[in-house]
């Protein structure tokens, strides 16, 4: 009877596990940038993580369109086996000033292609490196995906945030931008003496150590002294005795 209930138990404990997994699951298989945060001003080296959401198709294709709110002077990608990739460059309206230079032309878009046979298999994933910067003074940026799979299916990883909202279904993958000081500040201790602190501290245990020792010697001395002047005295006692 107690292993009858006890089986039971596990029984539903697995079953709840599974329902547990089975809809947290699609929450975790959209596309992603990693890591999802760098520094304004900055040059950062981040990889779209694609995971494999079909039980049968391979993904094929990765359009990956870099927001237009935010554009970035340098965009460079890092060779994936078995992968191609195609770089759309468009004209910004108002030119990037960098390093004391004027830049009229950004990448707009990048599209990985795999070769035939190739691809995301069901059940992997795949990351797609990309280096770029200075980071643009901005909050965020968000970065419409779309993942093409072998039979044709199509999933737009394009829904904005929503501040204080959740997460919506098709969530594009977002890379959050600090500004330089508050990831200094962030960086730098938060608890703990100062070094002036320390080397204060150092300096009065030193000297109260030294004090210490000088007392120290002081009354050793002393009890010396002493003891010789006592021996003096008894001499001398016996003596007129």
């Amino acid at each position: 009877m107690i292993r009858n209930r006890l089986a039971k138990a596990a029984a539903l404990s697995a079953g709840a596990v599974l329902v547990a997994l089975g809809i947290a699951g699609p929450a975790f298989a959209h596309v992603t940038v990693n890591p999802n945060s760098a520094t304004q001003g900055g040059y950062g080296r981040v990889a779209f993580r694609v995971p494999n959401e079909s039980d049968t198709a391979s993904t094929m294709k990765l359009e990956i369109n870099l927001p237009e709110d935010a554009p970035v002077a340098s965009v460079s990608t890092m060779p994936v086996q078995g992968w191609t990739v195609a770089v759309e460059k468009r004209k910004l309206a108002t030119p990037l000033e960098v390093h004391g230079s004027q830049v009229t032309e950004v990448v707009g878009k990048l599209t990985f292609t795999a070769a035939a046979g190739g691809g995301v298999k069901p059940g992997e994933f795949q990351e797609f490196p990309v280096s770029m910067g200075p980071l643009p003074e901005k909050d965020q940026m968000i970065f419409k995906v779309l993942q093409t799979y072998s039979d044709g299916e199509v999933s737009r990883w394009i829904d904005e945030p929503v501040a204080g909202g959740e997460e919506p279904e098709s969530p594009a993958p977002v890379l959050k931008l600090a500004k330089a000081a508050d990831t200094a500040a962030a960086a730098a201790p938060t608890t703990g003496p100062s070094v002036s602190a320390v080397a204060a501290s150092d300096a009065d245990s030193s000297s109260s150590s030294g004090a210490a020792m000088g007392l120290g010697i002081a009354g050793l001395v002393a009890g010396v002294l002493g003891l010789v002047l006592g021996g003096v005295a008894f001499l001398r006692t016996r003596s007129s005795s």
